[in-house]
């Protein structure tokens, strides 16, 4: 039985509700015991480092089922052990496909970008967000992201990550050993030391202290100092690889070749595809007069880093200048240059200038071969053979530079009427509607053959909502110029949003009779057929259009916005796809649409990518700005939505319309002052406005502003007495206030003043809350008897039962809605709950129907592997624990499914893995029976 069942059954059936719409994406879950058993001698053999074997078996139960999220987790972790970086990528990504969640991959998914080269995707790429990770894993993170933001270049954000990392962890000593490198690589030596004693401080045993205070003395030239650090970390760890091959890079310096020799057999067992190890032993051999050894070792070189794709390397600046040299030594200079010039693309200072430059001139690039030598003498003045190559390079060219003049255009804006059209439009543009609209009024007012005024202010009032106005500036329009096609399509777009379809068409088809080739007006014809219904000849119509124009943006979001019509999300996402790609600098349509589809189907990182590229491709645009807000709230970084919303308010302007859409964001947001600040420059606009007053109503119920949230209750009603609003507003404050009765009270009257689905779920509610279940048991059956279709009201009364303890009537109430909507996910789910609760075996059969509905779903394939621990047996076992593992790396941060897990583990022998997630369950809030059952678990019982 589920622990703390009431939470439970709320918090399923609100996500159940997500996963429906994803079902149809995606496969049906099975957990095969064969695969299952697979999987468990994997992680036996991961867990002795037997990545090979492990490798093995997991793909052994992929090819049986290649869609058991637990199987890709540990598959992408053993490749990544394995060395093999693009196929561990590959597996977590899929993970992450599958519903991981990504606190279960994003270290070693981090890890791969960053052998990989792709440091700045670590940064920027959703996934790697810190906000909604637990706190450990945050720390680490940050740790990655430092190295990533220093390898960019970035020391400053390097250093600011590596703060909040020692603020998150003071104790924890890899915290200031990452800030080691970074303060050498910028020369920061003082700084280097204070890290490195707060290392020693907290770790002063660790290998990697010692190894840091020898690269520290190592950069400094105190090669003694370095080298008894050396010495100090291979005897802690003689395996670590960096350690022995500075310490051999020293040896060959001081001419100590026997000792260098010994740590690069040494390095040849340990790290037998070390590049750097095979270029010391060139320059050992070349050093002893071996020449073929010496190019037997170059060669070495660039065969184990030529096939590392360049961005992998590109970050690496040793290892670009390593397989520079390299190729220069071999005489393969086309190829070395391909390696230097990735190294001056991070490097841009380094001494490879030079050689880089004589292979520029050497082919007759000297336009090439100049610049990057004055960059270097600007710091390295003194460099004679940089000189002497420069001076090369300006004989070669015959000049020194070439003088490029700019030229500047002024416009002076009159107080004429075509000036202000044009000031509105500049407004318009830069989010100042109602300023915009005011200037265009004027405009029009003034003279009526400003045309593009009018065109602009017909378009504002049907995008604001005053169809009336729009229709009369179109017929102005159409009336001095009726045989103008555009004039035609406006008036046919103010008659739609009018609700006149008919008379819409009829100016639809005058058009583009008028002209033919134009696309706008069939555009507008195939969206009054999808509004009444005809989708066939909608997609006709639509289909001819691509058919002239495959990259025509218009027409890819139009069949978009069709498909959704027609419920056909994945139609939806591949139209907006298309259009994003074929999307201009300003055309935000596709990206806004694509953020919001995304946002609706539960993909919030995908969402937060769209909306970031967005930004970026639109400047200051307000819809952009939302549309990140929006993106960043669902993924949980409420503190970056702050300041896009910020941002927000001051491109909108006093727009009444705008600020409302803020503070909405900024109340989710918890930004209370900023949705204050929002709210009051919509209400000096418009200061009756009612959804604003109603916002102000909850501003102050957050704020514990209670008197004044009921004055501005009471002045609504006083206003709109005939509107469920304010009685509505004055109940949620008797409510805040713990004034249960007169909670009941406002809601009753909302209800009677406009009886809906909103008002009879809250007086309900509030009914079961302070009368119980009867009276609001009575009101929701009433009320269903009167609209039995009301599927909300019908599964709030199977929530509450089941929420009450109330099984029986649950399962009736449940059954009862599942006749209704066959297929409904979160309905399935909770009732497989209430049969566990009744003990019924039945609720296997039920779980497994609403797993094939939401396959991806956490609490679904807990539910089902639970019920199979209850009623399976012993021959389902290995199904269940294969389920709850899935739905814990989808949820790790819910007790129940740690707890449930926990307890299959314990059945199957695997104690201390029980006995992990019996303590992890506890801790993230187990309570109830569930709650001693595990702390046996953790103590070593069953």
């Amino acid at each position: 039985m589920h622990a703390d069942r009431p939470v439970a059954f709320r918090r399923r059936t609100r996500t159940l509700a997500l996963a429906a719409l994803l079902a149809a994406a995606m496969p049906a879950f099975s957990a095969d015991s064969k695969a299952a058993r697979y999987y468990e001698d994997a992680l036996s053999r991961y867990e002795k480092r037997d990545l090979p074997g492990a490798i093995i078996q997991l793909k052994n139960a992929l090819q049986i089922d290649a869609n058991m999220l637990a199987v890709q987790v540990l598959l992408g972790k053993a490749l990544l052990g394995n060395g093999e970086v693009l196929a561990a990528e590959i597996a977590l990504q899929e993970a992450l496909r599958l519903g991981v969640n990504r606190a279960e991959i994003v270290l070693p998914l981090a890890q791969a970008y960053l052998a990989m080269g792709r440091h700045r995707l670590v940064l920027d790429q959703p996934v790697f967000a810190l906000a909604g990770l637990p706190r450990d894993v945050q720390v680490q993170l940050m740790l990655q992201r430092a190295s990533a933001a220093s390898d960019l270049g970035d020391p400053r954000l390097a250093l600011q990550t590596l703060g909040d990392a020692a603020a998150m962890a003071p104790q924890d000593a890899d915290v200031p050993l990452a800030e080691i490198p970074i303060r050498i690589r910028t020369r920061q030596f003082r700084e280097a030391e204070a890290a490195l004693a707060k290392a020693a401080a907290l770790a002063p045993q660790a290998a990697e202290v010692h190894y840091q205070r020898g690269a520290l003395a190592h950069v400094q030239g105190n090669m003694t100092a370095a080298l008894a650090a050396y010495d100090q970390t291979l005897q802690i760890d003689p395996k670590h690889g960096e350690a022995r091959i500075a310490r051999a890079g020293i040896y060959l310096d001081l001419q100590r070749g026997a000792d260098a020799k010994r740590d690069l057999d040494e390095l040849q067992k340990l790290l037998p595809r070390e590049p750097r190890a095979a270029y010391l032993r060139a320059q050992l051999a070349q050093r002893d007069g071996q020449a073929d050894a010496a190019l037997a070792a170059l060669k070495q070189v660039t065969d184990l880093l030529d096939p590392v794709p360049l961005d992998a390397l590109r970050y690496r600046a040793q290892l670009l200048l390593l397989n520079g040299l390299a190729h220069f030594e071999l005489k393969e200079r086309e190829k070395a240059k391909g390696y230097l010039e990735a190294l001056l693309n991070v490097q841009p200072e380094t001494p490879a200038s030079k050689l880089l430059a004589q292979i520029y001139l050497e082919s007759g690039g000297a336009d090439r071969a100049a610049p990057i030598l004055e960059a270097y003498l600007k710091t390295q003045p003194g460099d004679g053979q940089a000189v002497t190559l420069l001076a090369s390079s300006y004989m070669a060219l015959g000049r020194n530079a070439r003088a490029v003049s700019l030229m500047q255009e002024s416009l002076r804006i009159r107080d004429r009427p075509e000036h202000r059209a044009v000031l509105g439009l500049g407004l318009l543009s830069s989010g100042r509607a109602a300023d915009g609209q005011a200037e265009l009024e004027a405009a029009w007012r003034k003279d009526p053959t400003q045309i593009q005024a009018g065109v602009a202010l017909a378009s504002l009032y049907i995008r604001n909502g005053k169809p009336a106005e729009a229709v009369g500036v179109a017929e102005s329009l159409v009336k001095r110029a009726p045989r103008h096609a555009g004039f035609q399509d406006l008036l046919g777009m103010a008659l739609a949003s009018a609700g006149k379809l008919a008379p819409a068409k009829a100016a639809f088809e005058r058009a583009s009779a008028l002209d033919p080739d134009w696309a706008a007006p069939q555009l507008h014809l195939a969206r009054v057929e999808a509004a009444q219904k005809q989708f066939d000849a909608a997609d006709a119509r639509l289909a001819t259009l691509l058919k002239k124009d495959e990259k025509n943006v218009d027409v890819l979001v139009e069949l978009a916005g069709l498909a959704a019509q027609r419920g056909r999300a994945d139609d939806q996402l591949r139209w907006l796809m298309k259009a994003l790609d074929h999307a201009g600098r300003n055309e935000l349509r596709p990206g806004l649409a694509l953020v919001d589809l995304h946002l609706l189907r539960g993909r919030t990182p995908e969402a937060l990518e769209v909306a970031r590229d967005l930004n970026l491709k639109a400047g200051e645009s307000l819809p952009a700005a939302m549309a990140l807000a929006r993106a960043q709230l669902a993924s949980g970084d409420a503190a970056a939505a702050r300041g896009v919303l910020s941002n927000a308010g001051r491109i909108v302007g006093y727009d009444v319309t705008g600020n409302l859409e803020i503070a909405t964001l900024q109340l989710t947001a918890g930004h209370l002052e900023g949705a204050a600040y929002s709210l009051e420059k919509a209400r000096s606009s418009e200061p009756g406005n009612l959804p604003a007053l109603a916002m102000a109503v909850d501003l102050d119920l957050r704020r514990g502003n209670f008197a004044q949230a009921e004055q501005i209750a009471r002045q609504i009603t006083q206003q709109h007495p005939r509107r469920a609003i304010g009685y509505t507003l004055l109940g949620d404050t008797a409510r805040a206030r713990g004034q249960g009765g007169a909670a009941i009270d406002g809601y009753r009257r909302a209800h009677q003043a406009e009886p809906s689905s909103d008002t009879v779920l809250r007086l309900f509610r509030q009914l079961w809350a302070q009368e119980g279940a009867k009276p609001a048991s009575r009101l929701a059956d009433d009320w269903l008897r009167q609209r039995p279709q009301d599927l909300s009201v019908r599964r709030a009364l199977a929530d509450g039962y089941a929420a009450g303890g109330m099984y029986p009537e649950a399962r009736a109430t449940y059954e009862s809605l599942l006749k209704q909507v066959p297929g409904d996910t979160a309905a399935l789910n909770n009732l497989a709950n209430v049969l566990l609760s009744l003990k019924d075996p039945g609720a296997v059969a039920m779980a497994e129907q609403a797993v094939s509905k939401a396959p991806g779903d956490a609490h679904a394939l807990d539910t089902l592997g639970w019920a199979l621990f209850q009623f399976g047996g012993a021959s389902q076992r290995d199904r269940a624990l294969q389920l709850l593992r899935d739905a814990r790396l989808r949820e790790p941060a819910q007790a129940d499914i740690r707890y449930h897990l926990a307890m299959v583990l314990a059945a199957a022998g695997r104690s201390g893995e029980a006995r992990d997630e019996a303590a992890a369950a506890l801790k993230a809030g187990l309570a109830g029976d569930a709650r001693a059952q595990a702390e046996r678990l953790v103590q070593g019982g069953r």
